[in-house]
Formats: structure tokens, sequence, C-alpha cells
């Protein structure tokens, strides 16, 4: 039996995130209805991708009984309240990253998933790619030896966007691009706590980060670097060094379709979009929703590859870094 999708929210990642699931075969997933703030834009939503139900409502969404699983891809401020309409409607969820806005609304969040018995998963879409599969078991075979650095960059230049300068729409580089640096290097580092977080950057007026270093230290000596921006363009690249060799991934490190370990190159291309994307490589978003049916088939709860408490581990660390660099949002004040 197919796993049955709702979309929650009709904007550009909702429109990709339809594309990448159509993309796997339609009796594993079938797409039964789509939400939006106005029926007139879910009705557009639905019939670009031939989805039969419309909403006008998030609430009517919820209370649909042919939906199995809900993706979420409102913004981030917007997460905490609609995941937990969802929860509590008895909906499964696949949300957007990141999670929450900080560690609290992250715990509300999973508190509410375990009460309700219902399955969660943030959408670190990144863990699913073939490329990163590929790293994992690199890593659990020593194929680099123990390591010692992770190096990871993620900038673009977003500042023509609202939501990345003004702080009520959940502006800054941390929680949209930088999560993408931390949550590899928490990846490659199996869920480690680090044992020290040295952040600086730069703020926008408007109070959000605009450009963040992060410097981490893990237990036996291991380090950790990233730097994220939305004012200018990074390499955009990731380097694993361990005591036998290195494993690179090159641009765009947030999708990956390559690998170079100990130089030899390896190739994983994502499948081609029936319609434009307004993202790079977001086919691959198929991985993730794969892994959804996965755990859903099996009765789980929660993903072993972004689990609750790596999400929980996530936002501790998110906070602490915008702590240092000096960005508080209206949600860290409640």
């Amino acid at each position: 039996m197919a796993t049955r999708w709702g979309i929650c929210s009709a904007g550009r990642i909702s429109h990709d995130f339809t594309v990448a699931l159509k993309t796997l075969p339609s009796e594993d997933h079938q797409l039964v209805a789509v939400a939006a703030r106005t029926l007139e834009d879910a009705q557009g939503f639905a019939k670009k991708h031939s989805i039969s139900r419309a909403y006008g409502s998030y609430e009517e969404l919820a209370k649909d009984p042919d939906i199995d699983v809900v993706y979420v891809g409102v913004i981030h401020p917007y997460h905490r309240v609609t995941c937990l309409l969802f929860t509590n409607a008895k909906k499964n969820v696949l949300c957007e990253k990141p999670l929450a806005m900080n560690t609290k609304e992250v715990k509300e969040i999973l508190a509410s998933a375990k009460k309700n018995d219902v399955f969660l998963m943030e959408a670190v879409w990144t863990r699913f790619f073939p490329a990163s599969v590929e790293i994992r078991r690199l890593l659990a075979q020593g194929e680099v030896g123990e390591v010692k650095m992770v190096k990871s960059d993620f900038g673009v230049p977003l500042m023509h966007l609202p939501r990345t300068t003004q702080k009520e729409l959940g502006g800054g580089t941390m929680l949209d691009i930088g999560i993408y640096c931390l949550q590899f290097i928490c990846m490659v580092y199996n869920g480690e706590k680090p044992e020290c977080i040295q952040a600086m950057g730069t703020c926008q007026e408007t109070g959000v980060d605009e450009t963040v270093v992060v410097t981490l230290k893990f237990s036996n000596n291991r380090m950790a670097v990233f730097t994220s921006s939305s004012r200018i363009q990074l390499p955009n690249d990731a380097i694993i060094c361990g005591t036998k060799g290195t494993i690179r991934i090159p641009a765009h490190m947030w999708c990956p379709t390559s690998l170079v370990v100990n130089g030899k190159v390896t190739e994983y291309p994502v499948p081609e979009p029936y319609l434009p994307l307004n993202f790079l490589n977001s086919t691959g978003m198929r991985y993730e929703a794969e892994e959804v049916r996965r755990c859903l088939l099996k009765g789980l709860k929660e993903s072993s590859v972004i689990s609750h408490a790596d999400s929980l581990l996530l936002a501790e660390v998110e906070d602490e870094i915008r702590r240092q660099v000096g960005v508080v949002y209206s949600q860290d004040c409640q």
C-alpha cells in the first residue's frame, strides 16, 4: 500500500519536494492533498502537481483521514505551531529543517510526537543522499583511519531575500544554511556533543547573523570548523581528514552528487525533474521520503539517520552559536 502524503504550504520548497516525490514509484508514494494559507494558492499548487484535494487551511489537512504523513514546508518560525497541529491530530510529520527556532521549541515538538505516538523527522535531506550513505559506510569501516578534522563551508549571496534579513521571518545564516555544515560535522562525529564551541560572526542591522565562523572541539582532540554566510559565495565543499586519508565532498556539500575518497572520484547523480526546480538537486529529497516510508512500514517513530536526539543536538549547538554571535529571536524570550 502506498504512503499517502499531505503537503503543508504551497511555497517553493514544497514544490520541489512534490517534484522529488514524483520520481518515486506511484505504488509506494501517493500525493493526496495540499494545504495553503489561501484556497486559491492550494488549488493552483494542486492543479500544477495533479493533486486531487486542496485545502485553504492547515487545520483541514490535519483532519483529512486519508493522510499517512504530512510534509511541513512552512518557514521555520511557524514550524512549532504547525508541527503541533499535526502531531496533536495524530499525523506523522516530516518537517523541514531547522525543526524549530530553538531547543525549547524542539523539545516541545518531540514531546508532542511522543505523547501522540506518531513518527516525526527533521528533513535534513543531505543525510539521505547516496553520497552521504557512502560516507557513513566509509567512516564505519575506518577507510580514512581516525577522523581528526572536519571542515565545511556554505555561503551564497542571499541578501536580496526578505527571509534572510528579517528577524520575524527567522532570518540569518545559521538556521538557514549554516545548519547544513553543522549537521554534517555531527554526522561524521556520530552525534557526539562537542566539548567546546567557539563562534564569531557579523550581524546585519536587523539583528540576524550574516556570516559565522565556528570552531568545535570533540573528545580525543578531534576538531571541526565551518563557515556560513548569506553575504558572499564560499567554496561550499566539505572535507573529512583522518589519520589514513581524506574524504572530500565537492560543491555542493548540502546536496552532494560526488565524492573524492583518497583522490578517487565517484559520481552519484540525482534523477531529472519533470518540472523546473527552485533549488539545486531538489529531486534528492526523494531519499528522505523513502526513509519516511521505510520507518512507517516498520512502525518506527523516528529515523536512526536523523534521530530525535540528533535534532536536539543541532538545536542546542545552534542556540549556543547564536548566543555567542548575539542573535536573539522573539521565540527565545517566550
